[in-house]
């Protein structure tokens, strides 16, 4: 069973940056894609980025392509997503998640983080 820790989250003012950080335990993280996926209150969960087990594939939604990246280390068994240039329309919370095969689709996944609160706002 994969255990998902995310941090990182917070409060930032429009234009700000965060780094998300999801801490991967009990299984081979290497053997997994990676996915971020957020939550906005009355919205269904959102795809935001995935990246492949060997991180060589990084695949990113459109509304937040250019200015988020993913990340993972697979000696250290972390998946990041580092945020730039933060809009109020990013504000959610952000859920990692990991399955064999990656996916755009939340319901491919079998395996999630409690989530981690990023507020855009002046």
């Amino acid at each position: 069973q994969v255990h998902l820790v995310e941090s990182g989250g917070g409060l930032v003012q429009p234009g700000g940056s965060l780094r998300l950080s999801c801490a991967a335990s009990g299984g081979t993280f290497s053997n997994y894609a990676m996915a971020w996926f957020r939550q906005a209150p009355g919205k269904v969960r959102e795809f935001v980025a995935v990246i492949s087990g060997r991180g060589n594939s990084k695949y990113y939604a459109d509304s937040v392509k250019g200015r988020f990246t993913i990340s993972r280390d697979n000696d250290e068994n972390t998946a990041d997503l580092q945020m730039n240039s933060l809009k109020p329309e990013d504000t959610a919370v952000y859920y990692c998640a990991a399955n064999p095969t990656g996916s755009q689709t939340a319901s491919d996944y079998a395996h999630w983080g409690r989530g981690t609160q990023v507020t855009v706002s002046s």
